[in-house]
């Protein structure tokens, strides 16, 4: 008896290899679907114990029959591999960190470099790759599948499929209204079905992106116009700095009760109260940002195929600069002045994988010794506080919270640790936010300075189980989407430019903007005129005398 089993396991037929792997995925690769079952029974209250008892039934069977449409000869072995070590990496994801792979995780996946994909990989993950993913494809590669001739296999598969949609049509006559009420109740369910829901998330990408014909580009803003351009004393600059994965709520100006913005306190920075993020990941907040669209009806492939704000600012002959340390612009500077900055520029600063934000700093002393006399807005895109190798991103004479957390598998840190890592991350950027001042305080002379700051979205450090980004929007905690936004402006720069600074404290006290205002509060600000421009999505136009 035992050899028999044994004899089927090593030599299945591909009806019982699609039912071993269909009940392999649902064990194994579906334990964060379960997780988040068990949430949804404690939110619940009183749940039929047979309704719950039913849900990997209806997995298996229903992965039983998808299978089954990839289970030919020739087609079995190397998709089953390929499905297996996808399934091990998302499974893994999922398990550890809560992070969900829908279409905004994809896109975000496929612009990931190879120096930032590098950060999540340790000891964890390789053990998980290994066991999971590795040694289950290795199996699959050696099994000896039994195939019956071709018309007698058919007729096997389409029985077999057969019995599959019998099986999920009996549990849907007995708890149709189970399934329909607790999936209501629980919409995030079928974002963790592995490896349903990545697969769908990756076929709708590649679908955008590669196999629908590219929309014609459209122009907008052409008619913008410098509306101040010979009438201030001093040309403008304005600096904005682009965070990275920074969270509104440990910033110490959002009543955090630690000192984090010890560095820019001294200049009177105004913090922006309850603002939000267009996306939870960089590569949805930095394009949806610097487009016209609003969170609400952004479009990747729309924002892709039209002008961005920095477009109908150069338009209006604005002078720009964007200088990057982190993942790129994510298309937006493509049409205007733009710096990566390499990754062996600096050897102080820099590992080879990663520079500390400091390098923008040198870069930016360039940016102004070479600018020339004319309004001018230059965009710091800096790593912020991206994980989860938070302690990378700071020096170790900005370590000022300890104990922190020298690793990537955060999960296995202390809740402490990982705090004062992350925590760290925000300290060293407002040091670098107060370096920015300083710069620009020196540049007073040649011109009105000014500095805006705004993170591209937040992150999660452990809270409800899930750590870092990219949760799908509707169901993303505030830890993701909640962001901090800062200004300073000189006193010159208020008078030329009529900002009543009182006025504007109040409005950041009273708060409520999000990503939607900076494309209209950027050409405000730099007092660009054109029919593209929304005074109501302005944020500083309520406060400015000649508005």
């Amino acid at each position: 008896m035992r050899v028999c089993v044994l004899s089927r396991f090593k030599n299945p037929t591909v009806i019982q290899f699609t039912l071993f792997i269909s009940v392999f995925y649902v064990v194994v690769f579906n334990i964060p679907f379960f997780r988040i079952v068990q949430t949804g029974i404690a939110k619940q209250g009183e749940v039929d114990p047979l309704f719950i008892a039913t849900l990997p039934v209806f997995l298996i069977l229903a992965f039983s029959f998808l299978f089954s449409l990839f289970s030919f000869k020739y087609l079995l072995k190397p998709f089953f591999i390929c499905l297996t070590l996808l399934s091990s990496s998302v499974f893994f994801a999922a398990l550890q960190y809560g992070v969900v792979f829908d279409y905004g995780m994809i896109e975000n996946a496929v612009q990931t470099n190879s120096a930032e994909a590098s950060t999540y990989i340790n000891l964890s993950s390789v053990v998980n790759f290994l066991f999971t993913g590795l040694l289950p494809s290795y199996a699959i590669c050696k099994l000896n599948i039994r195939y019956k001739p071709v018309i007698k296999e058919l007729l096997y598969k389409f029985a077999f499929m057969l019995l599959m949609l019998v099986g999920i049509g009996v549990i849907g006559f007995f708890y149709y209204q189970n399934y329909v009420s607790f999936g209501r109740n629980n919409d995030e369910l079928k974002r963790f079905i592995i490896p349903t829901y990545v697969l769908g998330s990756i076929v709708n990408y590649t679908n955008t992106n590669y196999l629908q014909t590219p929309l014609e580009y459209k122009q907008i803003g052409l008619d913008a116009v410098n509306v101040t351009k010979d009438t201030n004393k001093k040309p403008n600059l304005v600096v904005m700095v682009l965070g990275e994965t920074a969270r509104a709520m440990n910033y110490e100006y959002y009543g955090y009760d630690k000192p984090t913005n010890t560095y820019t306190k001294p200049y009177g920075l105004t913090a922006f109260m309850n603002t939000t993020s267009c996306g939870t990941a960089t590569a949805v907040s930095v394009p949806c940002m610097f487009s016209k669209m609003t969170r609400k009806d952004y479009d990747a492939r729309e924002a892709k195929a039209q002008d961005g704000v920095m477009d109908v600012l150069q338009h209006g002959g604005i002078q720009l600069l964007w200088l990057d340390n982190d993942s790129g612009c994510k298309g937006v500077c493509n049409r205007v002045p733009h710096l990566i900055v390499k990754l062996d520029s600096y050897p102080k600063l820099c590992n080879g994988h990663n520079c500390l934000d400091q390098v923008l700093l040198n870069e930016l002393d360039k940016a102004l010794a070479e600018l020339k006399d004319q309004d001018s807005l230059l965009v710091l895109h800096i790593m912020g506080s991206h994980g989860p190798t938070y302690y990378l991103r700071y020096p170790e004479e900005h370590r000022t919270f300890t104990p922190d957390c020298q690793r990537s598998d955060i999960q296995n840190c202390s809740n402490e640790a990982l705090m004062n890592n992350y925590d760290n991350t925000i300290l060293y950027t407002d040091y670098i936010l107060a370096q920015v001042v300083e710069k620009l305080i020196d540049q007073q002379e040649r011109f009105d300075t000014g500095m805006i700051y705004v993170s591209d979205h937040g992150e999660s450090l452990g809270e409800k189980g899930m750590y870092l980004h990219g949760a799908p929007y509707a169901i993303a905690p505030d830890e993701q989407t909640h962001v901090p936004m800062l200004t300073w402006f000189s006193d010159d720069f208020a008078s030329e430019n009529s900002l009543d600074m009182t006025c504007l404290r109040k409005k950041a006290r009273v708060g409520g903007f999000s990503h939607d205002n900076i494309f209209d509060s950027l050409l405000g600000i730099m007092n660009i005129k054109t029919q593209v421009y929304d005074k109501k999505m302005d944020m500083f136009s309520g406060c400015r005398l000649a508005n």
